[in-house]
């Protein structure tokens, strides 16, 4: 058995973050066509507001987060014996939450430099 060190597991995280955006990218394309098959008078679109994006991005961490809670849960039961969907889950909810507190991280860190410019 091969020992696991630190930039070898940094390099499988950034893989999965590659693969799972190009997912997303994939899922999204479907929708975008749909709008091709609706008459030429289109509504404008509103433009997305960040609070709305950073409002849906926490709600869909703090799902994953119960997701995964539930799923530990039912292991733990006896309910359900698939360890690796269980452990497949707390892994997405993990991944979600660094980067959500990245984020985090980088607004405030934002904010600190716009406060200490000079007016």
């Amino acid at each position: 058995m091969s020992r696991i060190d630190s930039s070898s597991l940094l390099q499988m995280r950034s893989a999965i973050l590659q693969q799972n955006a190009a997912l997303q990218r994939a899922a999204q394309k479907p929708a975008e066509a749909a709008p091709l098959a609706t008459p030429a008078v289109a509504e404008p679109q509103k433009p997305a507001d960040f609070t709305s994006a950073l409002g849906k991005a926490i709600s869909l961490v703090n799902e994953m987060q119960a997701k995964a809670g539930a799923v530990s849960e039912s292991y733990e039961r006896g309910e359900t014996t698939d360890i690796a969907a269980v452990m497949l889950q707390r892994e997405q909810a993990s991944l979600g939450f660094q980067a959500t507190l990245q984020v985090r991280n980088k607004l405030l860190a934002a904010y600190k430099d716009i406060m200490s410019m000079p007016v």
